[in-house]
C-alpha cells in the first residue's frame, strides 16, 4: 500500500532533517491514522513539491515527528486537462470534484450555465467554492496526488468561451455530437478543455458560442450520464487516450 499523504505549507526541517507535522494534519496522522515509528509518509504542498519521509515519533495527539531528507518536484502533466463543470444541484458538485480529482484532472472551472438550477451568489457562492476547493484537497490526499487540481472562481459563459478559444483541443459533451469523444484527435501537449453542461443541458446559444470559440460537440456513448458523473467518465477517456494513464 502506498504511503499516506499530508499537506504542508513549507519543507523547512530542523537539525538532522527532523520535521514536525502538527495542526489538523498532525492530528489526523496521529489520532486518526495512528501512525507509528518506522512507517512511511509523504509530505506535499499540493503544488507538485513533495518528500518521502519516515516517522520517528509522535507527541501528544497532534504532533508527528518525521525524518525529511530531500524535497522533489513532480512536473506538470502533459497535456493539461481542464474540466468546465456546470453547477449541479445539492452536493453533487462535490461528488464531481472528488471523482475528477481522483482520476487526475488538472483544473476544474465551476460554470454558471443558463440552465443551472443552482446559482452561486454572495456568501452562498463563496461557501460553495470553498467546499469544492476543500474537496479537491482531500481527494488529492486520498488518491496520493502531490499536485492537486486548481479550482477556479465560477466562470460566466463568455469566460468559458475565452478558455476554449485558447485550448489546443476543446470539446463540449452534447447529445448533438456526431463524433464519439473516444475517437477524437488529441494533442500530446498544451491544454485540453472539456465542458460538461447542467442537468438541463447546454443551451443552444451557449453551444453556438462555444463552437464559434473552436469547441466541437462530442458524445460519450449511448447512455446519458448525470452532470456529476459525465466529467469523470470523459476525463478517464481523455487521460487514457493521451497516454497519461499508461
Amino acid at each position: 500500500m502506498t504511503a499516506p499523504v499530508f499537506v504542508v505549507d513549507h519543507f523547512d526541517a530542523g537539525r538532522g532533517g527532523r520535521y514536525v507535522l502538527d495542526g489538523p494534519e498532525g492530528r489526523h496522522a496521529v489520532s486518526v491514522k495512528r501512525l507509528r515509528p518506522g512507517e512511511d509518509v509523504v509530505l506535499t504542498d499540493g503544488a507538485g513539491r513533495w518528500a518521502d519521509c519516515v516517522v520517528l515519533d509522535t507527541e501528544g495527539k497532534d504532533r508527528l515527528i518525521v525524518q525529511l531528507d530531500s524535497v522533489s518536484e513532480e512536473p506538470p502533466e502533459q497535456p493539461r486537462l481542464t474540466v468546465v463543470q456546470a453547477l449541479p444541484k445539492g452536493d453533487r458538485g462535490e461528488l464531481a470534484v472528488e471523482t475528477m480529482t481522483e482520476v487526475g484532472v488538472d483544473a476544474i472551472v465551476p460554470w454558471a450555465a443558463a440552465r443551472c438550477i443552482t446559482q452561486w451568489k454572495g456568501d452562498r457562492g463563496a461557501k460553495a467554492l470553498g467546499k469544492w476547493r476543500a474537496t479537491a484537497r482531500e481527494a488529492g490526499k486520498q488518491s496520493r496526488r502531490v499536485r492537486f487540481p486548481e479550482v477556479a472562481e465560477a466562470a460566466t459563459t463568455k469566460q468559458v468561451a475565452a478558455l476554449l478559444a485558447g485550448a489546443e483541443f476543446a470539446a463540449v459533451l452534447h447529445e448533438s455530437g456526431d463524433a464519439p469523444l473516444a475517437t477524437a484527435e488529441l494533442p500530446s501537449s498544451g491544454e485540453i478543455v472539456l465542458v460538461v453542461g447542467p442537468e438541463g443541458g447546454v443551451a443552444p446559444e451557449e453551444l453556438a458560442l462555444f463552437e464559434e470559440a473552436g469547441a466541437g460537440a462530442y458524445r460519450l456513448g449511448r447512455s446519458v450520464l448525470r452532470t456529476s458523473t459525465a466529467g469523470t467518465a470523459a476525463a478517464a477517456v481523455l487521460l487514457a487516450r493521451t497516454g497519461r494513464w499508461s
